[in-house]
């Protein structure tokens, strides 16, 4: 099911599996990151997800002053939700937020009760989220509906390849 409670964000969930598929929908504009953020916290604990996949590929680059808030306000809401596994997408490509999430990951160590995986593209991240379930598929397609084709590489490569022309 798609919900559309919080403007800035596309969300998808599946109550059988207890997973909900999160990205950022606003482009550039961080201003109200912070209130999506909380309304993503309570959404998950009101839901009792377990299994979440949080696409930051989409997300601008985090400021300092949001992260500097994220490492104050998470720790108590971590505890708080039932997570079991958690999937941050991520391309190799995107450092600075890389950066950011390693060391919010490093502060909130002590709360997290829950396997957190990185995976560079959506698609392979669903799949181990919901331990290849065959209701996989229709969740793709809903999402694809609505977004467009989830993209990757010729040959399952998630990752684009380099450029290059032989030597001769």
């Amino acid at each position: 099911m798609i919900i559309t409670t919080i403007p800035d964000l596309s969300l998808q969930y599946d109550e059988a599996l207890a997973l909900l598929r999160v990205e950022w929908a606003s482009g550039q504009d961080m201003r109200t990151f912070r209130a999506s953020t909380e309304q993503m916290m309570q959404l998950i604990h009101r839901l009792a997800v377990r299994h979440v996949l949080l696409d930051m590929n989409s997300v601008p680059d985090i400021s300092v002053y949001d992260q500097v808030w994220l490492g104050t306000n998470l720790p108590l809401a971590v505890v708080n939700i039932p997570l079991e596994r958690m999937v941050l997408v991520i391309n190799r490509r995107r450092v600075h937020n890389q950066l950011a999430i390693d060391s919010l990951i490093a502060l909130l160590r002590p709360s997290i009760k829950f396997d957190i995986q990185f995976f560079s593209a959506p698609v392979p991240g669903m799949h181990w989220l919901s331990d290849y379930s065959n209701e996989l598929p229709a969740l793709l397609a809903e999402w694809d509906s609505l977004h467009g084709p989830s993209h990757s590489a010729p040959g399952g490569v998630s990752e684009p390849r380099p450029f290059y022309r032989p030597r001769r």
